[in-house]
């Protein structure tokens, strides 16, 4: 049975871990050939090779116009098209308050998470409006849709990523590209684990302390849910999707409240007479 991405050409940002590693593998589960891209050459080489034929690896600096755009040529001239962009790469960047953030923390952070999308978009769109057709994915954050989640520069980038997804799909809808953000909420990938638990390599400590972190009832953010959500949206079941974030979050960004029982909940959830 075709997979659900079978023939279609993918690249994926940040593909050497968390988010971005998730997402390439199960998009080759999926049938798609999908070209890896980082800075972590040892890692992405691995990862490429441990997906088998239908994976390769190239090195990116996704803040450098001359790598995203070989980047993008490279794909083309692999497979003959693009079908599906999927800026991920990222970092939290500096904490602390905004009158201490120094100016080239600012320009750091930015260049990583909001730099890097509009040459992700500048050149996929270069590639697919020719053909009419294609799918651009950028992660954005919970912290970019809501305030208090993140540190101020991360969440700044994160927002201009939601913006910049709705404007360049309102023009990209002309040529029948779709452009969609993914806004993961609190997932267990090695850029978070760090900065919640004590022991990154207590598997029990990082489990509890994730659950605690999400409205959802018995379950904890993992890669694999951001994944799962990239192939629907690069694949044809998402065909009407475009100009909006797709939240995966396990309902944070709703105003549900982390760790409340069923008997916390508020006087709206209960029956009345």
């Amino acid at each position: 049975m075709p997979g659900r991405l079978e023939g279609k050409v993918i690249i994926v940002t940040g593909a050497a871990s968390g988010l971005g590693q998730a997402s390439a593998r199960r998009m080759t589960e999926e049938g798609a050939d999908v070209l890896l891209a980082d800075i972590n050459e040892a890692q992405g080489h691995a990862i490429a090779e441990e997906l088998g034929p239908r994976a390769a690896f190239r090195r990116c600096d996704v803040t450098s116009e001359d790598d995203v755009a070989s980047l993008v040529d490279d794909a083309v001239t692999r497979h003959g098209r693009l079908d599906c962009m999927f800026n991920n790469a990222g970092v939290v960047g500096a904490s602390g308050p905004i009158d201490e953030l120094r100016l080239d923390e600012f320009e750091f952070v930015t260049a990583v998470l909001l730099r890097s999308v509009f040459l992700g978009m500048k050149h996929a769109a270069r590639v697919m409006k020719p053909v009419g057709a294609g799918v651009i994915l950028s992660t954005t954050s919970i912290a970019g849709v809501q305030g208090g989640w993140g540190p101020h520069l991360y969440a700044g980038a994160k927002a201009g990523v939601v913006g910049l997804t709705r404007n360049v799909a309102a023009e990209l809808s002309t040529h029948g590209i779709r452009v969609v953000a993914i806004g993961p909420g609190k997932i267990v990938t090695p850029m978070t684990i760090s900065r919640v638990v004590d022991d990154p390599d207590d598997p029990e400590q990082m489990a509890e302390a994730f659950r605690k972190r999400t409205p959802l009832r018995g379950h904890h953010g993992l890669p694999e849910d951001v994944a799962n959500a990239a192939v629907w949206l690069a694949s044809d079941e998402a065909a009407f999707v475009s100009g909006t974030t797709v939240m995966v979050d396990g309902g944070l960004t709703s105003g549900s409240k982390e760790g409340v029982t069923t008997d916390q909940l508020a006087s709206w959830a209960r029956r009345s007479s």
